[in-house]
C-alpha cells in the first residue's frame, strides 16, 4: 500500500463537501498481475435515475527536488492508470 500525500484528507474532504461519495481509498487496479493504487475513488449520483458518474482522483504535491521530475512521474501515472481503466 503507497504511502498517502500530504494533501491526501484534504483532497478528500473537498470532494465529500462538493457531493462526491468515496468508494476506494485507496483504488486497487490489478493489471498483468501487478497492484497499483490510485489514491481515491469517488462517484456521483447525477439525477434521479441510476445514472452516475465516476471518478479516480491521484493527489500530488509537487515537493520533490525537482519539479520537473515531479510532473514527468505524475503524467506517467496518468497515462498508465487511463490504459489501465480503459481494460476494466
Amino acid at each position: 500500500m503507497p504511502a498517502r500525500d500530504k494533501y491526501h484528507q484534504s483532497a478528500k474532504n473537498a470532494l465529500i463537501k462538493d457531493g462526491w461519495t468515496i468508494t476506494d481509498d485507496p483504488l486497487r487496479l490489478r493489471f498483468g498481475g501487478k497492484d497499483m493504487y490510485v489514491d481515491l475513488a469517488a462517484e456521483r449520483l447525477l439525477t434521479a435515475e441510476k445514472e452516475g458518474r465516476q471518478i479516480a482522483v491521484e493527489i500530488k504535491s509537487f515537493i520533490g527536488l525537482s519539479e520537473l521530475d515531479d510532473v514527468e512521474k505524475a503524467l506517467g501515472q496518468y497515462f498508465v492508470y487511463k490504459a489501465v481503466l480503459a481494460q476494466t
